[in-house]
């Protein structure tokens, strides 16, 4: 180095300055010293890398002896030197480079010196304090993390006592809203090792909730509750199990249904058994039904049909409640688009399909306990209230099922149509002996009623004024009925039961039919009854209360002695008061036909049968009053038609269908012979107390009146009710209703005749004036003024007739119509008494015809002024008959054809007083053998 410095120099190279750093490189450059030979001496020597720095010297420093290694070295220097004179510019202008470098890196240096200075400043003032604070603030947070995280564990333990809480408050939504918002929060801390078991004690209490849940639905089965039964629904709705909610709900209401009814069943079975054994819970509902006693049945169906309303109730207030809830929740979707709505319109339309389908099928089930229960007993023996009481609880309940469901409940109908016909073939046998025990007691004395009497203000006939005539079309009902019905649901939906109503189902309201004295309200219709004198003129039906000890039943309103008593004698002015003339036996029957359509009202399957045992009741009736008062076989004999054609046909019908003739059952017959006989009624006898023969009293003419007019009224009672039955009576059965009435009904007037006919025929001496007419003499030869004794006579017997009725009429008010057909038989007989006369004259001239004219017209004039009856019957029957005596033999014999209502002896005898006058013997046989012809066909 030093050796190219001075070369430098030499050169006139100015050296450059020697610093301190210069010094430092001068000074790296020093010749090691003896230490650091001795390191590099105790360094290990390495053959290889001695071989490598051998071959590093050039070749030429071996190759001979005399080479001049100075002088090599000096020429190899001097090339040097040349190069790097040949090089110093930009040596220089480098080093330049390189001092202006160091310079640099010196202020560096400071620089850096100096920013190390602040920034340890820095640090020690600043950052430390700050980024302390820092990671405290960092440190604070996660402690508060972990803080609110031990809570929430801490509170996630807690969780059991608060649902348990919950749940006794019947909070369920809150219940389920905790758990779930439980298990979220454990799925979040699942990290911390407390908490990995909680999460599965989660689910099983959420399940443990869900089964109270259900307990909780089960409750609405029979006292729905609105807000319960809301919490329960919101529960449902966050598990998301509305559908499954309904699945169960329906299953609950079926088992809500069979429970109810079998521990209403067996509450009376073992309270009514007064054993406390357990053997009837171990029954099933079908063989405890059978349990049942009489007693108890009435209770026990009122109290099962109450716990029936209260299920059915409680499925109706549910479905008004998803109705109504179902209209809120398409309101509040209406107004903000909700996600899931989807989802929500198929809940809720499978909710609503599930409620309607359950409509049938719980009425159906309750169809079917009541059904068993039904025909668990044999209602046969029931008094006919209490089974009236049964069928209107039945009828209630099936407006119920027609009302929950549509339902025309035929499993009900079906039911008690069987026990109907069963209850009411027995009540009904029964009722017609009891009919035969009521007319064979019966003294046909006047039962005394107000002249306004009507049948609808009868006990058993106020269903009709409650229910309305079903002919009254619905234009004529009165405007409250046109509003709209309120349904039973509607009615009882808050408050009461439909059943319960029933329980006092003795209407206690009396009746006011029966005229309490003489006189009516109105002074001007004074009722004139005749006073009985003496306990022995009162009927037997009225002197005492009749009740039948099989029903309990008291068909007869009784009349007290006092009330018989106390009315007011009267003359003839009783036929001026309109009154109903009806017996005791009448209003027994009228009631039983209020009973019957009482019956049939509640239970219409049955209304055949009903009409049908209700006509029996008129064909018994119609049929006693015949047998009593009417039959005469002498009667038809007359030849006059009393009895019509079709009268005698229904007395027929009745006589073979209903009476039974047999004295004794004939132990040969058949066993449906045995049961035809048993469906039949005896004949009935008079009371021995009606004494028909007494002239005094017109041969019972009273009794007569009484019985007859009674008939005609019971018949103008069931014209009044044939609209009614017409209603309820099935299409197919209608020609049997229709037949009765033109029939049997209408031909109760028609017994008017042979009955009073009776007496018309003894109510005159008509023997006494066919002996006086036989001592008059007919051959006169000159005309006679002054009539014969006999016609007098005759006129008597009216006189005493028309006092005679006077006196009856006393007693008895006798219809103008029951008058008039005395009067004319009376005269009819009269007249065909005289044409009798007549007609056994042996011998008759000119002038006795004249003298019968004579006679004849007396009569008629006098009678005339007894009797209002225009034209007087039978009058041509006797002028034809005198006129005939001046007919020709041509004329006679075509008169003879045409008169066929005279007798073969009238027109015989005619024949016969005419021979010798102006008939030849000739013309005699001719006219005999003409009337021979016509009296043939009659033989």
């Amino acid at each position: 180095m030093q050796k190219i410095k001075s070369l430098m120099t030499r050169q006139g190279l100015k050296s450059p300055p020697e610093n301190l750093s210069d010094l430092g490189a001068i000074e790296s450059l020093r010749v090691p010293g003896k230490e650091e030979f001795r390191e590099l001496r105790e360094q290990p020597s390495d053959p290889q890398a001695e071989q490598e720095l051998i071959n590093s010297i050039e070749q030429v420093y071996f190759s001979t002896d005399s080479f001049d290694i100075v002088k090599y070295e000096l020429e190899v220097s001097k090339k040097v030197a040349d190069l790097i004179l040949e090089k110093q510019p930009a040596y220089v202008k480098e080093l330049e480079r390189v001092t202006s470098l160091q310079t640099g890196l010196q202020l560096a240096a400071v620089i850096c010196t100096n920013g190390r200075r602040h920034l340890n400043i820095a640090k020690e003032g600043f950052t430390q304090a700050s980024l302390g604070l820092l990671a405290n603030q960092r440190k604070r947070q996660l402690l508060i993390g972990l803080l609110k995280s031990l809570r929430t564990i801490k509170t996630l333990q807690r969780t059991d006592v608060r649902l348990s809480e919950m749940l006794e408050e019947e909070d369920y939504p809150g219940a389920i809203q905790l758990c779930l918002e439980c298990q979220k929060a454990a799925s979040t801390f699942k990290h911390y090792s407390c908490i990995s078991e909680l999460n599965s004690k989660l689910q099983d209490t959420l399940e443990q909730i869900e089964e109270q849940l259900d307990v909780a639905l089960s409750k609405i089965c029979k006292n729905f509750d609105i807000n319960h039964y809301t919490k329960v629904q919101q529960a449902y709705r966050l598990l998301g199990k509305t559908q499954t909610a309904m699945d169960q709900l329906h299953m609950h209401f079926t088992q809500a249904i069979h429970n109810t009814v079998f521990q209403v069943v067996l509450g009376y079975v073992e309270l009514c058994s007064g054993n406390t054994d357990t053997k009837f819970q171990k029954l099933q509902y079908k063989d405890l039904c059978t349990h049942v006693t009489p007693d108890s049945y009435i209770p026990c169906l009122a109290d099962l049909c109450k716990a029936l309303w209260e299920v059915m109730l409680s499925y109706y207030r549910t479905m008004e409640w998803h109705e109504k809830h179902d209209n809120e929740d398409t309101t509040s979707a209406a107004e903000g688009s909700n996600m899931g709505t989807e989802e929500t319109n198929f809940d809720r339309g499978y909710i609503k399909k599930k409620l309607e389908h359950g409509l049938t099928r719980i009425w159906q089930d309750v169809q079917l306990k009541v059904k068993t229960y039904l025909l668990g007993t044999d209602l046969s023996i029931f008094k006919y209230d209490d089974f009236i009481f049964v069928l209107d609880i039945i009828s209630r309940l099936m407006q119920v099922g027609e009302e929950f469901c549509g339902s025309k409940s035929e499993v009900l109908q079906e039911s008690i149509r069987k026990q109907s016909v069963n209850y009411f073939k027995n009540y009904h046998r029964t009722r017609l002996d009891e009919l035969r025990m009521f007319l064979e007691n019966e003294t046909w004395e006047l039962c005394p009623v107000k002249s306004n009497f009507s049948i609808l203000q009868l006990h058993e006939f106020k269903f009709m004024e409650q229910s309305r005539s079903p002919s009254v079309s619905p234009s004529k009902q009165p405007a409250s009925t046109s509003s709209k019905t309120v349904t039973l649901f509607e009615q009882y939906c808050s408050d009461g039961n439909p059943f319960e109503i029933q329980a006092n189902h003795k209407d206690e309201e009396t009746e006011d039919v029966l005229a309490s004295n003489g006189y009516e309200s109105d002074e001007q219709e004074k009722s004139a009854y005749q006073e009985y004198d003496s306990d022995s003129d009162v009927p037997e039906e009225l002197k005492r209360d009749y009740v039948d000890e099989q029903t309990g039943d008291a068909p007869v309103k009784s009349v007290s002695r006092e009330t018989l008593k106390s009315r007011k004698k009267s003359d003839y002015s009783l036929n001026k008061v309109n009154a109903p003339i009806l017996t005791n036996t009448t209003l027994n029957v009228i009631r039983l036909v209020g009973k019957y359509m009482q019956m049939m009202n509640i239970l219409k399957p049955i209304a055949f049968d009903v009409i049908h045992f209700m006509s029996q009741l008129f064909d018994y009736y119609l049929y006693a009053i015949y047998t009593f008062f009417g039959r005469n076989d002498s009667l038809e004999s007359t030849g006059l038609g009393l009895s019509s054609s079709r009268l005698r046909t229904t007395l027929n019908r009745i006589q073979e269908s209903l009476i039974d003739m047999e004295v004794s059952a004939d132990p040969t017959a058949t066993l449906t012979a045995a049961e035809e006989r048993k469906e039949k009624v005896p004949s009935p006898h008079l009371s021995h107390l009606v004494v028909l023969t007494s002239g005094d009293t017109l041969y019972g003419l009273a009794e007569r009146v009484v019985a007859t007019e009674s008939l005609v009224f019971l018949a103008e009672q069931f014209e009044f009710l044939q609209p009614h039955l017409d209603a309820v009576m099935p299409a197919v059965k209608k020609p049997f209703l229709q037949q009765f009435y033109s029939q049997t009904v209408s031909t109760a007037s028609e017994l008017r005749k042979p009955i009073y006919w009776i007496v018309a025929g003894k109510a005159i001496d008509y023997e006494q004036m066919l002996l006086l007419m036989a001592n008059v003499k007919w051959d006169v030869k000159e005309i006679m003024s002054q009539h014969n004794i006999y016609v007098d006579a005759l006129l008597k017997e009216f006189e005493q007739f028309n006092r005679r009725l006077n006196e009856v009429s006393k007693r008895v008010r006798i219809p103008l119509p029951v008058s008039n057909i005395l009067w004319e038989h009376c005269i009819r007989l009269a007249n065909r008494t005289i044409v009798e006369g007549y007609a056994n004259v042996k011998k008759c001239s000119n002038e006795g015809r004249a003298l019968m004219q004579l006679d004849f017209q007396q009569f008629l004039m006098k009678l005339e002024k007894l009797t209002d009856i225009r034209p007087i019957p039978d009058k041509e029957f006797v002028e034809t008959y005198i006129k005939a005596y001046y007919l020709t033999e041509n004329d006679m014999e075509r008169w003879i054809k045409e008169h066929r209502e005279y007798s073969t002896k009238q027109l015989t005898n005619l024949v016969n007083v005419c021979l010798g006058s102006h008939i030849n013997k000739k013309a005699r046989q001719k006219l005999l053998a003409a009337i021979d012809d016509i009296d043939r066909p009659k033989r």
